[in-house]
């Protein structure tokens, strides 16, 4: 496995030190020790780059029930999608708010998927050649799929439980464009393609547009925590970036409505219960974008902790100083080092201190 040094890589290191007389008693070598941290010359320790090949087969098996959900989930995609939708009451008076004319799609169905998944994956793949990091892409691609999943089982549960028709409702159950209603109810009775009417009936809320903002949307999410958008800096650039896959998003909403196949309010709704599932999906698997350790995945940095933990104890035996003398100093590779208890030189300071006394 290739290993990083301390000043080359950007991850975490911690390190605890306390203010007790065994800090004293072993300031020198303490002192030292620091020293070497700092001036780049501490002996290098794991923090390579984890690939497919000698880490994939560990991530998998770590979250083989999180994949087993998945298939569940397309199980019950596939049967939303097969059964009959709840066939609303449309009545003769309310065809005139859905005479819209019937006409194809502006973004077909099967661009879809190329948009909300596919497109995400290769961004989350390019991110892995440059990175070589397979915790990063497993849990990109989890995330992404678990959005896009959640979101179209809950997309066409909701519209088989309203059944709400389509603005081009009429020319659906009427194609040659006569309408025949029940003599006694006025309920309508579609002479149409059954096909055709069940696909009516699913108007809301829109599948393309929650879709597009499942992906999209944990698209936005992910590039934000890489380029770290929120840095304080004030790159705009960074949030054009950032905005461009919700925009694409809208967009694909808008055409919903320009084709009459949903109202405005499927959109409004599909959009919203795509963003909201993308956020909680994303912040399942990665800190906030915001976070100082926004740029990667939770497992990521429990899988450094744990590393820590276990070369730990033998790094600080030579040094006679025990685990319950341990406090948090983290170690920046680009911020330098600070100390979670005051300043380097405190610490320093009390350390001369303690060998004088």
């Amino acid at each position: 496995m290739m290993v990083e040094r301390f000043n080359n890589c950007d991850s975490v290191i911690s390190l605890s030190l306390t203010h007790s007389h065994t800090v004293a008693e072993e300031a020198p070598l303490i002192q030292s020790f620091i020293l070497q941290v700092i001036s780049g010359e501490m002996p290098e320790i794991q923090l390579g780059v984890h690939t497919i090949r000698s880490h994939g087969a560990k991530v998998a098996r770590t979250h083989m029930h999180d994949w087993l959900v998945l298939l569940f989930l397309v199980v019950i995609e596939v049967i939303l999608n097969v059964i009959e939708p709840f066939h609303r009451f449309v009545g003769a008076e309310m065809m005139e708010d859905l005479k819209y004319p019937l006409q194809e799609n502006t973004v077909p169905l099967w661009a879809v998927p190329i948009i909300a998944v596919l497109l995400p994956l290769a961004v989350i793949l390019i991110y892995y050649f440059v990175r070589k990091d397979v915790y990063d892409l497993h849990q990109a691609m989890l995330g992404l799929l678990f959005s896009v999943l959640i979101t179209g089982v809950l997309t066409d549960a909701i519209k088989d439980a309203v059944g709400r028709p389509r603005p081009d409702f009429f020319w659906r159950c009427f194609p040659n464009g006569k309408g025949v209603f029940d003599p006694v109810t006025s309920r309508v009775m579609c002479t149409g393609l059954k096909s055709v009417i069940k696909e009516g009936h699913k108007s809301f809320p829109s599948g393309h547009t929650s879709w597009s903002f499942a992906g999209l949307g944990f698209l936005s999410w992910y590039m934000a925590g890489k380029i770290r958008v929120f840095d304080h800096r004030g790159h705009v650039a960074k949030l054009c970036i950032v905005v461009f896959p919700l925009l694409v998003a809208a967009l694909i909403g808008v055409s919903r409505v320009d084709d009459y196949w949903h109202h405005w309010q499927d959109v409004f709704a599909g959009g919203l219960l795509g963003m909201t599932v993308a956020s909680f999906c994303y912040l399942q698997f990665f800190p906030p974008p915001y976070d100082t350790d926004g740029w990667g995945p939770h497992i990521y940095f429990q899988m450094l902790a744990e590393s820590r933990n276990e070369t730990q104890p033998e790094n600080f035996n030579g040094l006679n100083v025990t685990p319950s003398e341990i406090e948090n100093v983290r170690i920046y590779s680009r911020r330098g080092m600070t100390v979670s208890n005051g300043s380097m030189d405190l610490v320093l300071g009390e350390m001369e201190s303690g060998r004088r006394s």
